[in-house]
C-alpha cells in the first residue's frame, strides 16, 4: 500500500517581485524515487531548496503555500529539525576540506553541538558509509581528508554524511551531473537500493537517468508544474504537449 511521506500546496516561491514557482501541487510517495524534470530555469532547485528550508535564507526570498512532512506544515518546524529530517546533496560534491572522511559523515553532529560517545560515531560512520556503497573504499583512511578521495566518491561521502542523520526523505540536486559514467552508475545504484528504507526526490536533466530510477516524475516548465505521475505513464504516454516535446528533445 504507497502512502504520501510529503504533500506540496498551493506552493509559490521566488525572489522580490519576481515568482520562479507558480501553484505547484503534487504528492511523494514513500520510499519510492521521484524525479523532478524539465529545462534550465524552470525552478527546480529553488523547489528542493523549498523542501530543505534553504529558499527562505536567500536575500528576497518569498514562497507561500504548504510543504506537509507527514502531514505536518514544515514551516511551522525548526529549519534544523527540518533538515534532520530532509538531507541534501548538491549539484558539486562538497566535503568540509578540513575534516577527515570519518568526521565528514558525522559532522551533522559535530555542527548541531550533538554529543555522540565513541561507540555512537563509529556505528554511525560504518553504517552510513556502508549504506552509500563507500566502507570498502575508505575503510582504512577514514582520517585523511574526504578531498582526496575522487569525485565520485566525495559525492558518495555526502551522501553518506546526508544518512548519518537518519533522515525520511533525501534530496539530491543533479547529483551526477559533473561525473562521469562509472561513478553516476554507482550512485544510480545506490539510490536504487536505499528505497527500502528512505524517500528519494533527484533533480535532474538527464532524461535517460530519470527513465532509469524514478517511480514518480514531476515535470516542471517556466515554474508551472505542467505533469505529474507514474514514469512509466510519463515517458511512454505523457497527457500534456509540453512533456512530450521536452521528452523528444524539441526544447530543454
Amino acid at each position: 500500500m504507497e502512502s504520501d511521506i510529503l504533500r506540496i500546496e498551493n506552493f509559490y516561491a521566488g525572489f522580490g517581485n519576481s515568482t520562479i514557482l507558480k501553484n505547484i501541487n503534487f504528492s511523494v510517495v514513500e520510499n519510492k524515487i521521484t524525479s523532478i524534470m524539465g529545462p534550465s530555469g524552470c525552478g527546480k532547485t529553488t523547489l528542493i531548496r523549498c523542501i530543505n528550508r534553504l529558499h527562505e535564507f536567500s536575500p528576497g526570498a518569498t514562497f507561500s503555500g504548504k510543504i506537509l512532512l507527514r502531514g505536518e506544515d514544515i514551516y511551522s518546524i525548526n529549519p534544523i529539525s527540518v533538515r534532520r529530517k530532509i538531507g541534501m546533496v548538491f549539484q558539486r560534491p562538497n566535503p568540509f576540506p578540513n575534516m577527515s572522511i570519518y568526521d565528514n559523515v558525522i559532522s551533522g553532529y559535530i555542527l548541531n553541538g550533538i554529543h555522540l560517545s565513541r561507540e555512537e560515531k563509529e556505528r554511525i560512520v560504518t553504517t552510513s558509509l556502508k549504506k552509500a556503497g563507500l566502507w570498502e573504499e575508505v575503510k582504512d583512511s577514514l582520517h585523511r581528508r574526504g578531498t582526496f578521495l575522487s569525485g565520485g566518491q566525495q559525492q558518495r561521502l555526502c551522501i553518506a554524511r546526508a544518512l548519518a542523520m537518519n533522515p525520511d526523505i533525501l534530496l539530491l540536486d543533479e547529483p551526477t551531473s559533473s561525473l562521469d559514467p562509472k561513478s553516476t552508475l554507482l550512485i544510480e545504484q545506490l539510490m536504487e537500493e536505499l528505497k527500502q528504507t528512505i524517500t528519494t526526490l533527484i533533480v535532474t536533466h538527464n532524461i535517460s537517468q530519470a527513465a532509469r530510477i524514478s517511480d514518480y516524475v514531476a515535470f516542471l516548465y517556466l515554474g508551472e508544474l505542467i505533469e505529474f505521475g507514474p514514469s512509466n505513464k510519463i515517458f511512454t504516454n505523457p497527457e500534456n504537449k509540453k512533456t512530450e516535446e521536452y521528452l523528444t528533445g524539441k526544447f530543454g
